[in-house]
């Protein structure tokens, strides 16, 4: 489950978080057949469908900060995503997109300062 986030997850408690990291991060995201990306790039398509920008707010980052989506692919993936599930989803994921890369551009940007 921290490999496909890309932070501890150290909150969790409860039947409800046990189920989760043992049966889908364990089980469904391990499975031969469709790389970490390959499950993101449909999670990713999936959730903006349904307009679920809470969870994308999660998923966009982690995809971006595993290096499985680069700005390119992910602004790609808004384009599209705007021509099949409409240009609301697709607005809603295209400012979840800025947001990570201009956060991560923040982040870089004040490491160089540093070194």
């Amino acid at each position: 489950m921290e490999e496909v986030y890309g932070f501890e997850m150290s909150d969790g408690t409860g039947d409800f978080f046990g189920y989760t990291a043992d049966h889908l991060f364990a089980d469904i995201w391990t499975r031969p057949g469709l790389t970490d990306r390959d499950r993101r790039l449909l999670l990713i398509g999936m959730l903006a469908g349904q307009g679920a920008a809470d969870v994308l707010g999660i998923q966009v980052p982690a995809a971006y900060a595993n290096g499985e989506l680069d700005d390119e692919a992910l602004r790609e993936i808004v384009i599209f995503v705007c021509h099949y599930a409409g240009w609301p989803q697709g607005a809603r994921l295209n400012s979840i997109v800025e947001e990570t890369i201009a956060k991560a551009a923040r982040r870089a940007a004040r490491a160089g300062e540093s070194s």
